[in-house]
């Protein structure tokens, strides 16, 4: 899977401009703040619908223009597809080969991107919610069955929430069994494939982890469930009902999969309390490459990679570790200064200068 060219239009800071890529590694380099990690961000928005970096997709809309355009030629082993996302204020229209899709679900799949950047640190050391986003992203690419399942179960919880702040307990409680009934089922789906994932996530990143550290550390991931049983959705059915008290009084839901988390460790100890920055750092990369070999397994090729500043992260020996794991792999890199990534391989390098490419 390859992305061969992208066109950014009032994207960000780009007026227009085309990019054209190579299938192994392209080098956008450039002073800081030149426009670099839009162009990446760019490439995943059209892989995933969303951005790594912005809440609002107006956001990305460049100041004082009314649209934002997003257009990319892609192939993959089933043939060419074209991609695109026209971005306004009000919203977005997304088309694949020209037809207009009505659901994120529709775009997910024809592009498969990977991403990574320095702020991929909060998924060692941030909160629950950052890892549940990783799995999420993740698993979205790979079944769309997931992705409408994670879709309905938020829309049924914010329904949920939303009954319970109101004040007629007794209405709560005659209406709570309809929505949760709706809410296991799916939360059955999600934490199903969330274990199946994560069953193969865990050894591959321990894998990538022992090459990066040179065995000099150990890591170790596993699901952290807050409801057990083989059975979700009958064991969540009754640890929702066993917490109607509590749920009312705080006016949200306290259990189920948006809850969950993944522990890891490095060593023996929690990464998030104990690990230092290089620590979360190698991990999170560690898990990044397992994603990789997690695509290229389940989908017959690899992904497109996006490594956002992050050679300026590494020392030597893991940069030179880093590049040699991707061989083969199309990657789009961003970087102040080409000589201290190339280390003498073929590359297509493009300079990028206040939102345009450079010679």
């Amino acid at each position: 899977m390859r992305i061969k060219r992208l066109l950014l239009k009032n994207f960000r800071n780009y007026t227009e401009e085309t990019f054209s890529f190579s299938g192994g590694l392209n080098v956008l380099y450039g002073r800081n703040a030149q426009g670099k990690t839009n162009c990446a961000e760019a490439v995943f928005y059209l892989c995933t619908g969303t951005s790594p970096r912005a809440k609002k997709d107006r956001q990305m809309i460049r100041a004082g223009a009314e649209y934002a355009h997003i257009e990319a030629v892609a192939e993959s082993r089933f043939g060419e597809v074209r991609l695109a996302a026209e971005i306004r204020e009000n919203g977005r229209e997304v088309r694949v080969n020209g037809e207009k899709i009505a659901r994120n679900a529709d775009l997910l799949g024809n592009l498969r991107g990977v991403f990574f950047s320095p702020d991929e640190l909060r998924l060692v050391q941030g909160g629950p919610e950052e890892r549940r986003r990783f799995l999420n992203v993740s698993i979205s690419q790979l079944s769309k069955s997931y992705y409408t399942a994670l879709i309905r179960y938020n829309k049924i919880l914010g329904q949920r929430n939303a009954l319970l702040k109101e004040r007629d307990v007794p209405m709560i409680l005659e209406t709570l069994p309809v929505w949760d009934e709706q809410l296991c089922r799916f939360a059955a789906e999600l934490v199903g494939r969330r274990e199946e994932y994560i069953a193969r996530l865990a050894p591959l990143a321990a894998e990538k982890h022992a090459y990066l550290t040179d065995g000099a550390e150990r890591l170790e991931v596993c699901a952290e469930r807050g409801v057990q049983g083989e059975d979700v959705a009958a064991a969540l059915a009754k640890e929702l009902a066993r917490n109607y008290e509590k749920d009312i009084r705080l006016g949200f839901t306290t259990v189920g999969p948006h809850r969950d988390d993944l522990k890891i460790t490095v060593n023996g100890t929690e990464a998030r309390v104990y690990g230092s920055q290089g620590q979360a750092r190698t991990a999170a990369l560690a898990f990044k490459l397992a994603e990789i070999d997690i695509f290229r397994e389940t989908a017959g090729e690899p992904p497109v990679l996006i490594l956002d500043d992050v050679m300026s992260e590494l020392d030597l020996p893991r940069r030179r570790k880093l590049l040699a794991e991707i061989e083969g792999v199309q990657t789009v890199l961003t970087c102040t200064h080409t000589e201290k990534v190339l280390f003498g391989k073929e590359v297509n390098k493009i300079r990028i200068v206040n939102g345009a490419i450079r010679g």
